[in-house]
C-alpha cells in the first residue's frame, strides 16, 4: 500500500519531527521564517518547505505584517489527532496503575528486608 502524501492530513503532517517542532515554536506565538530558522537552527528553505506542508493541511496559517509573513497554528485540524490518541489513554493508564502496583510491592519489600536486618 503506497504511503499517503504528506500534505492530506495532519496526521501526516505531523509525523515529521521538524514540523513538530516548528508547530511547537509557533505554540508561543506568532513567527516570521527568520524567527523560526534562528530558533531551530534550520536553513530557510528547509523551514518553508515546512511551512507550506502545515499550511496545505490547515495547520499554519499567515498573515502579511508589512514585508513579512507571520505563521500562527490553527490547531482546529490537530482535534482529530487528539480524539485518536485519546482512544489510548484508558490503555496508558491500566498500564501506569500496574507499574505503580509493582514499584509499591517493590518498596514493601525493599522495606521489609531493611527492618529485617538486611537479610
Amino acid at each position: 500500500m503506497a504511503r499517503a502524501a504528506t500534505t492530506t492530513d495532519a496526521f501526516n503532517a505531523v509525523a515529521e519531527p521538524r514540523r513538530r517542532e516548528i508547530l511547537d515554536a509557533l505554540a508561543g506565538g506568532e513567527l516570521a521564517v527568520g524567527d523560526l530558522t534562528e530558533l531551530l537552527g534550520l536553513a530557510q528553505p528547509q523551514v518553508s518547505k515546512h511551512l507550506r506542508v502545515l499550511r496545505e493541511v490547515g495547520l499554519v496559517d499567515v498573515r502579511d505584517d508589512g514585508r513579512r509573513r507571520l505563521y500562527r497554528v490553527n490547531a482546529a485540524p490537530l482535534r482529530e489527532v487528539h480524539a485518536w490518541v485519546g482512544r489510548y489513554e484508558r490503555l496508558w493508564n491500566e498500564r501506569f496503575d500496574l507499574m505503580d502496583d509493582v514499584l509499591d510491592e517493590l518498596t514493601e519489600t525493599e522495606a521489609e528486608t531493611e527492618t529485617r536486618g538486611g537479610d
